[in-house]
Parts: structure tokens; C-alpha cells; sequence
């Protein structure tokens, strides 16, 4: 028994350190904890501090739900130069699964998703996630599903592509390589 207390109590610790180790290394909008889709598993992306990140909305059945294919392969290509690909699913335009299980079977199963992919989360508005309302003052909020915003690994610069842009395009794949 007591033995199962110290060892909680040392997770919990390393946790705590972890999270302010990440909080003092990290002064920008990308300082927040959030949950990973299907999981319990929180993420702080304060770890990614130093990189580019490819920031996309997407939602499980729409019309542009294939671009996860495409964004699955940007994040083979370019995941050993350093690119951070993050998926935010949402229900904002009425048009993602009910139950996470669902988002989770079309990312995971049905297109193979391998970068990170967080709990569903609104993109939009007042509800809006901390970092989709940072990318929403930069520059606007997402008009619809997997829109794509590349934010420079100093933080400082984000470059919004709507939901036509698809992400092998020469358009994305360019801005991305000079992220690089």
C-alpha cells in the first residue's frame, strides 16, 4: 500500500516538474496543456518550441475529410526536418462525429494518422481553444473545415491557407520548406 503511494506520488511530481519545466521555457501562445483525442494523455505544446507548426481544424465528415491522407504524408516528409503537424477536431461546423471513438476510428483506422490529433475542441468564437483564438487574432478565424495554419517555429509569423489549399500543394509544401 504504501508502496503504491510513493509511486503515485512520484508520477505526480514528475508530472508537476514537467508541466513547469515546460511553463518556464515557453512564454507563447502555444503554452497549454491539452488532451490528446481519445486518450487521457495530455500534451503541452510548449515541446514543440523551436519548430514550425502546421496547425489544422478538421472534422470527420466533410467533403475535405480526405485531406487527412495529405497531411499524413506532409508529416512523413517533413516530421525528421522538424515540422509539427496538429489536428484539432471540431464540431463547429456541425460536420464531426458525436463520440470521440468515431473521430478517433476515422483519423486512426480510415486514414492512418500517425501526428498528433487532439480531443475535439471549438475552433470558433468565444469557445474557441487558447490556440485557435491566438491564430484567430493573427490573422482570422477558420471559415470552415481543414483550414491550415503555419506558425514559424520563433512564433511570430502565421500564414493561413483555406480548406481548398490542399496540403501537398505547391503552395503549402513551399511555405512549409522555407519554415524549414
Amino acid at each position: 500500500m504504501i508502496k503504491k503511494i510513493i509511486v503515485k506520488t512520484t508520477l505526480m511530481m514528475s508530472l508537476v516538474l514537467s508541466s513547469l519545466s515546460y511553463a518556464q521555457q515557453c512564454d507563447d501562445f502555444t503554452n497549454v496543456e491539452l488532451r490528446k483525442l481519445r486518450s487521457d494523455e495530455m500534451l503541452n505544446l510548449c515541446q514543440f518550441k523551436g519548430k514550425p507548426l502546421l496547425i489544422v481544424n478538421t472534422a470527420s465528415n466533410c467533403g475535405f475529410t480526405d485531406q487527412f491522407e495529405g497531411l499524413e504524408k506532409l508529416h512523413q516528409q517533413y516530421k525528421d526536418k522538424g515540422l509539427v503537424v496538429l489536428g484539432f477536431p471540431s464540431d463547429d461546423f456541425f460536420q464531426e462525429e458525436d463520440d470521440e471513438k468515431d473521430t478517433a476510428k476515422v483519423c486512426f483506422v480510415n486514414y492512418g494518422v500517425t501526428f498528433n490529433m487532439l480531443a475535439t475542441t471549438a475552433v470558433r468564437g468565444d469557445d474557441a481553444n487558447p490556440i485557435f483564438k491566438h491564430l484567430n487574432e493573427q490573422t482570422s478565424s477558420p471559415n470552415w473545415n481543414f483550414y491550415k495554419y503555419l506558425v514559424s517555429a520563433d512564433r511570430k509569423h502565421v500564414t493561413r491557407f483555406n480548406s481548398r489549399t490542399k496540403p501537398l500543394s505547391k503552395e503549402l509544401t513551399s511555405e512549409i520548406e522555407k519554415a524549414l
